[in-house]
C-alpha cells in the first residue's frame, strides 16, 4: 500500500493557509450566508484558535453583500473593522475576498452592464478603509460562479444560455481587472490572488469533442486575466458565435489584462468529470445533453479512477500554461475523517513534489476551517447538511478535529504521523463504486458514496485498530466499515482475549501495537442480567476498566460502549450527555459503573451511549425480525409505552471512527435523531418497506413479562454536536443495503 506521506521530511515547508467558507448566494430574492450558518459571524474567538494552529495567512471575507447590501451610503463596516483589526493583532495576514460565489447586492447582478463599475466602487472603498491589506481576491471563482448562475441556472439570476454565461464571465473578469488597478493606486504593494475551481473532463471516444471543449473552457477566466485568449482560441470563437459577444468586448482583454500575482487553484474530488453516452449505467441526476448528444456527466471517481489526474497533474498543467506562482487555495473533502486527512495530504504531497521540481508553489489552504452547510445540493436546499473541516461547530463551540491536528503539525514543520495516512483514500479504490445515494452532479464531496476495499488492498504493516467482539453485531460492523474505509484492523473474540485478564490484554497490545482499541463486546441480554449480575458486571463493567488501564499505559486510544438504559426514564425530553444517570436494572447499572470507573482509570477514554441499534448485516435486529414475522403472516407485538432512539449501525460506527481519529474523549450520545416508541418504529419500517401494517400490534411493555425494568423514556440526543440523520432516512438506507447484499 502506497504511503501518501512518503517523501515528506521536516524540510517540506510549504506554508499552510486557512480559509472560512463565506459564500453569500442568492436564490430568487432570498440570500443565504454561510457565515451565519457556520456561526463564525458571531464568534470572534474563532480567530484566536486559528492563530493557535500556526496559520499566518487566512482567506477572509470582506464581502460586498454583507457590508453594503443597500449601497456604500448605507454600508456597515463594524463587523469587518473588528475582525480585520483582530487578525492584525494576532499576526495573521488576511486575503480579502470581496465577492464569493455571489452576484452582488440586489441592485446589480452578473449580467448587469454596470456590474464592473459598481463592484470597483466597493473595492476602492475597501482599499481606502484598510490600506494595510496586502492580498486581494476581488471575485472568487468567476468561471465557476458564471456556470452555476448563468449556464446551469442554479444561482441568481438563474439563467441557462450561452449569452448570459458569456456576459457573466466577462463582467467578473473585467471587474477583477478594474478593481485591482484601482486598489494598486491606493495600495501600491497590493497582490492579486485569483482563485478558480480547476479539474479536467474525460469521456468516451464519441464524446471526446465535448471533453475537448470543456477542457478549453476551464481555463477561460485565467486566460482572460492573463491576456492569452486570442481570436484563434476555441473560447474566443465560442464567445463570438454562441455567446454573441462583440469583438471589441473581447479585444479589451488583450490590451487591458491584469495577470494575477498568484493563481489560486481549488480542486475538489468532483472537479474531474467523465462523460458517457451510456446513461443507463449512471444515476438519473447525472444525465445531461449538449443539443447534439445525451450523456451522463459523472464524477471521474464514480466512473474510472484510472483516468483521474489528481492534484499533481492539475497543478503542473497550471504551471506549464501560465508560468506564475500557484497556491492551492481550497483543499476540502466532505467525507469521513480518515478520507479528509488523506485528501489533504495528497494535495500537500503533490504541492511538495512540484516545489521540489522548481514550481513556485506558495501555499496549501485548509478550506472550510469551520465546515460548510448544504454544499451537497450546491446551496439550493436548506437540509442542514453539514461537512466539518478543521473544526466541528455543531455543538455551538468549535471542536478541533484530526484535520486541525494535521494542520498544526504541518505549520510546525513536522511530518504528519497518523496511521490512517499510511493508506489510500477511497477515491483510489479500483473496485466497483455503487450509486446507492445520489448527490448533485457537482457536489464538493461524496459523503454518501459506498465503497469497499478488497482485503488485499487493506493497509498492511501499519498500526491497526484492535476490535474486540468478533462474534457480535457491533464488532463485525466495525470490521466491515474499517474495510470500507481502508483502515487496518485486527478482530478478536472473547476466546482470543479475555478482557479481565490483564496479562493477556497487554500481550495483544504489545503484539499488534494498535493505535486504538474498540471494545464492541459485552453482556447484551438485558433480562438475563437480572439473574446473572456477576457475569454481566464482569463483561460490561470490570473488563472495560482493565482495557482502559492498559490503553492508558500503552498510549492507545480507547472506545467502549454504554447504553440509554443508564437513565430512569423520568425525563420528558431526550437525555443529554450531562444528565444524571439512575439505572433501573442490572444491565444499566453495569454500564453506569463502567462509565464512571473507565473514565476514572483513563480520562482520555471515549464512551459512546447508544440505543436500539439495527444494521443491514445482522439478521436478529428489530426490523429484520419484524419483516420476517409479517411476511410469514404472523402478528408482531411492539411496545407503545417505551420511547427510544433507534440507531442505524453504519451511522453509529462511522461516527465512532471519526471520533476515535479525532481523539475525542468522555461520554458522547450517538443515535439517529428521532425519538419514537417501539411500535412507531415498526410502523415506520413497514411504511418504507411498503408492507401492510395491519399485523403490527401495539402493546404495553408489561405484556412481555420482562425480568428487567425499562425506562418509559430513554431517548438520546447530543449536546456535543453529533447529529445523525433522521430515522426515516436510516430505515430507507437499511432496506437499500439489505437489498444489495
Amino acid at each position: 500500500m502506497k504511503n501518501i506521506i512518503k517523501g515528506l521530511t521536516q524540510n517540506s515547508s510549504i506554508p499552510i493557509w486557512g480559509g472560512i467558507e463565506c459564500t453569500v448566494h442568492r436564490l430568487g430574492d432570498a440570500y443565504g450566508d454561510q457565515l451565519l450558518r457556520n456561526g463564525h459571524n458571531d464568534r470572534a474567538s474563532d480567530l484566536k484558535i486559528i492563530a493557535e494552529l500556526g496559520i499566518k495567512t487566512l482567506r477572509y471575507p470582506v464581502v460586498w453583500e454583507r457590508i453594503a447590501p443597500q449601497g456604500l451610503a448605507k454600508a456597515d463596516w463594524s463587523w469587518t473593522d473588528e475582525r480585520l483589526a483582530q487578525l492584525k493583532e494576532l499576526g495573521i495576514n488576511p486575503i480579502a475576498g470581496l465577492l464569493h460565489h455571489g452576484s452582488g447586492p440586489s441592485f446589480t447582478n452578473l449580467i448587469d452592464p454596470d456590474f464592473p463599475a459598481k463592484f470597483v466602487e466597493f473595492a476602492v472603498a475597501v482599499a481606502e478603509r484598510y490600506p494595510w491589506l496586502e492580498i486581494f481576491t476581488p471575485i472568487n471563482e468567476p468561471l465557476t460562479t458564471a456556470r452555476f448562475s448563468c449556464l446551469y441556472g442554479v444561482w441568481y439570476p438563474h439563467l441557462r444560455d450561452d449569452h448570459a454565461f458569456s456576459l457573466a464571465v466577462l463582467n467578473q473578469c473585467k471587474a477583477n481587472i478594474l478593481a485591482m488597478r484601482e486598489i494598486k493606486k491606493i495600495i501600491p504593494s497590493a497582490k492579486f490572488l485569483q482563485t478558480e475551481d480547476l479539474g479536467k473532463c474525460h469521456g468516451t471516444k464519441k464524446l471526446q469533442y465535448q471533453c475537448d471543449f470543456e477542457n478549453e473552457r476551464r481555463w477561460v477566466s485565467l486566460d482572460l486575466l492573463t491576456g492569452t485568449l486570442n481570436n484563434q482560441s476555441v473560447m474566443w470563437k465560442y464567445f463570438r458565435k454562441r455567446g454573441k459577444v462583440s469583438e471589441d468586448d473581447l479585444e479589451y482583454f488583450t490590451t487591458h489584462y491584469y495577470a494575477p500575482d498568484i493563481i489560486g487553484i481549488n480542486h475538489y474530488i468532483t472537479s474531474e468529470r467523465f462523460l458517457d453516452e451510456n446513461r443507463k449505467k449512471y444515476p438519473e441526476w447525472s444525465h445531461a445533453q449538449n443539443g447534439k448528444d445525451t450523456y451522463s456527466d459523472i464524477d471521474i471517481v464514480r466512473a474510472d479512477i484510472h483516468k483521474r489526474e489528481g492534484h499533481y497533474k492539475i497543478l503542473k498543467s497550471v504551471a506549464e500554461r501560465y508560468h506564475l506562482p500557484i497556491a492551492l487555495t481550497e483543499v476540502h473533502l466532505g467525507s469521513s475523517r480518515d478520507a479528509q486527512l488523506r485528501w489533504f495530504m495528497e494535495a500537500y504531497s503533490a504541492a511538495t513534489r512540484l516545489k521540489d521540481e522548481g514550481v513556485d508553489i506558495r501555499a496549501v489552504t485548509s478550506w472550510s476551517l469551520f465546515g460548510a452547510y448544504d454544499w451537497n445540493s450546491l446551496l439550493t436546499q436548506n437540509n442542514n447538511f453539514y461537512e466539518s473541516g478543521a473544526f466541528d461547530i455543531r455543538s455551538g463551540e468549535p471542536r478541533p478535529t484530526a484535520v486541525a491536528h494535521l494542520i498544526k503539525r504541518l505549520c510546525e514543520n513536522k511530518v504528519p504521523d497518523h496511521p490512517v495516512l499510511q493508506a489510500d483514500g477511497w477515491w483510489k479504490n479500483p473496485e466497483h463504486v455503487h450509486f446507492a445515494f445520489g448527490s448533485s452532479k457537482h457536489a464538493r464531496g461524496l459523503p454518501t458514496i459506498e465503497h469497499m476495499f478488497p482485503e488485499n488492498l487493506l493497509a498492511a504493516n501499519v498500526k491497526p485498530i484492535l476490535i474486540i467482539g468478533a462474534t457480535g453485531t457491533l464488532g463485525r460492523a466495525f470490521a466491515h466499515i474499517c474495510s470500507m474505509r481502508n483502515i487496518s484492523y485486527v478482530l478478536l473474540s472473547r476466546n482470543d482475549m479475555d478482557i479481565m485478564n490483564k496479562e493477556r490484554v497487554e500481550f495483544f497490545l504489545q503484539k499488534h501495537e494498535p493505535w486504538a482499541v474498540v471494545n464492541a463486546a459485552g453482556f447484551v441480554r438485558v433480562d438475563d442480567a437480572e439473574t446473572s449480575p456477576e457475569l454481566c458486571f464482569r463483561e460490561n463493567a470490570y473488563g472495560p476498566v482493565v482495557l482502559a488501564q492498559a490503553c492508558l499505559k500503552y498510549g492507545v486510544n480507547f472506545l467502549t460502549f454504554s447504553t440509554d438504559l443508564v437513565f430512569n426514564g423520568q425525563n420528558t425530553k431526550p437525555y443529554r450527555e450531562s444528565d444524571s444517570v439512575s439505572p433501573l436494572n442490572v444491565y444499566g447499572a453495569s454500564k453506569a459503573y463502567a462509565e464512571a470507573h473507565v473514565l476514572a482509570a483513563n480520562p482520555s477514554a471515549l464512551i459512546v451511549r447508544t440505543s436500539a441499534f439495527f444494521g443491514p448485516w445482522d439478521e436478529h435486529n428489530f426490523i429484520a425480525q419484524l419483516i420476517k414475522s409479517v411476511t410469514n403472516g404472523k402478528s408482531f407485538m411492539a411496545a407503545s409505552d417505551q420511547t427510544i432512539t433507534p440507531t442505524y449501525v453504519p451511522d453509529l460506527v462511522n461516527n465512532c471512527l471519526d471520533l476515535i481519529i479525532d481523539e475525542a474523549k468522555g461520554i458522547w450520545h450517538i443515535a439517529n435523531s428521532s425519538a419514537t416508541t417501539w411500535s412507531e418504529f415498526a410502523f415506520s419500517a413497514l411504511d418504507v418497506a411498503g408492507v401492510d401494517k395491519k399485523l403490527i400490534k401495539p402493546v404495553v411493555s408489561t405484556v412481555f413479562n420482562p425480568k428487567a425494568k425499562r425506562p418509559a423514556n430513554s431517548a438520546l440526543e447530543s449536546e456535543k454536536g453529533i447529529f445523525l440523520p433522521k430515522l426515516e432516512d436510516a430505515i430507507e438506507r437499511f432496506f437499500r443495503e439489505v437489498k444489495s447484499i
